[in-house]
C-alpha cells in the first residue's frame, strides 16, 4: 500500500544547508553508509540543500556553513553521545538524541538497569565479566549474550548449552569484558517507531532462519540470511495498543530526543518486554522506522519522514 501524503509546515527551506554524516570508524560503517546514502537521496528530493560527509575519524571535517548535521552513524560514535558532545562543543544543530541519552540507551546494561528502575518489563539479566573470577553465567539456559555496547546484533548469541556459551563468551569479549546476559524469550520479535510524540505501527520481524542476527538484517552485504517483515502485525488492537505504550515507556524513561525505535519481544502469553532502544535505527526506505512510518495514518514517505526527523531536531538545538 502507498503511503498517504503527509504535508509538514516547515522551517527548512534550501537556504539551509544540511550535511548528512555516515560511515564511521565503528563495526556498523557499511550498514551506516547505505542508510546515509538513502538520507541524502532523500533531502534532494524535498529540494534542500544536502551534502554527504564519510565521516572516518572521531572530528569529521564538516562543510563550512553547515546549519544541521544529519545523523546516520550507527552504533560506536555516532549513537554513544561521543559525536554529539563534539558537535555541541563546535555549535552545530544535529538530529537525534543528545549526549546523555544516546550513551544511556547505547550501554545495554545501563539502559535494562533503568527499565527494570522504571517498572518497564524486560527480560532477567545478568551482568557478566569476561575476564572476572566467575567462570560461566549463573542464568540457567537458554540465554542470549550480548556485548554491552555495540550494535546490529553484533557479537550477540543465543546459548543453550556449555559449547555454545564459551563460542559466545569468546565473541562476546571481542568487543567488551563486560557483557549482557539475559533471559532467552521465546515469542514474536516486533518493533516500534517514534518520532516526536507520535508511535508507528508496530512491525513483526520474521527472519527465515536462526534469529534476527547480521546475516538476516542485511543481505545486501553478501550474507545468505533473509528475513519478511509484516507492518502493520498481525496483532489484536489491545495487545498493539499495549505493545506501542510500553515502547513509548521505554524511549521516554531513557530520555530520547527527537525518535528512536524500539525493540521489544512478546511471548506466547502477549506479554511485551523491552530489548532495548535504538537512537540512530536503519534509514533506508526499506529500514524497519520508515516502514512503521509508512504505515501510520496519514503515512510518511520516506523524505517527509527524514524532513520530519530534521525538523524536530532544528526546534530543539537551532
Amino acid at each position: 500500500m502507498q503511503p498517504k501524503a503527509r504535508k509538514i509546515a516547515s522551517s527548512m527551506d534550501d537556504s539551509i544547508l544540511i550535511a548528512v554524516l555516515m560511515g564511521g570508524p565503528g563495526s556498523e560503517r557499511e550498514v551506516s553508509l547505505n542508510s546515509g546514502r538513502a538520507v541524502l537521496s532523500a533531502l534532494r528530493g524535498e529540494g534542500l540543500s544536502v551534502i554527504g560527509v564519510d565521516a572516518v575519524d572521531t572530528k569529521p571535517e564538516l562543510p563550512e556553513g553547515t546549519d544541521l548535521v544529519f545523523n546516520v552513524i550507527h552504533g560506536t560514535f555516532g549513537e554513544d553521545g561521543v559525536l554529539q558532545e563534539y558537535l555541541e562543543s563546535i555549535g552545530i544543530p544535529y538530529t537525534g538524541a543528545g549526549p546523555e541519552s544516546s550513551r544511556l540507551a547505547f550501554d545495554k546494561i545501563a539502559s535494562k538497569n533503568c527499565f527494570t528502575k522504571s517498572g518497564i518489563p524486560t527480560p532477567d539479566f545478568e551482568v557478566f565479566d569476561v575476564g572476572g573470577g566467575s567462570e560461566v553465567p549463573s542464568m540457567a539456559y537458554p540465554y542470549v549474550v550480548k556485548p554491552s555496547r555495540e550494535g546490529s546484533s553484533v557479537g550477540v548469541h543465543i546459548v543453550r548449552n556449555p559449547e555454545e556459551r564459551k563460542i559466545a563468551l569468546a565473541d562476546a569479549a571481542q568487543f567488551s569484558s563486560e557483557v549482557l546476559v539475559e533471559q532467552f524469550v521465546e515469542g514474536k520479535e516486533l518493533t516500534v517507531g517514534i518520532v516526536g510524540n507520535e508511535t508507528f505501527p508496530v512491525v513483526h520481524i520474521v527472519p527465515r532462519s536462526g534469529f534476527y542476527d547480521m546475516s538476516n538484517k542485511y543481505p545486501w552485504m553478501g550474507s545468505e540470511g533473509a528475513t519478511d517483515y509484516f507492518c502493520p502485525a498481525d496483532l489484536d488492537a489491545k495487545t498493539t495498543k499495549i505493545v506501542q505504550e510500553v515502547a513509548m515507556q521505554a524511549h521516554q524513561a531513557l530520555g530520547i530526543e527527537v525518535y528512536s525505535r524500539v525493540d521489544v519481544l512478546l511471548d506466547s502469553l502477549s506479554n511485551p518486554y523491552i530489548l532495548e532502544a535504538n537512537t540512530i535505527p536503519g534509514m533506508t526506505a526499506s529500514s524497519l522506522l520508515p516502514k512503521g512510518a509508512a504505515e501510520a495514518e496519514p503515512g510518511y514517505e520516506f523524505g517527509a519522514l527524514c524532513r520530519r526527523i530534521g525538523e524536530l531536531s532544528l526546534s530543539l538545538r537551532a
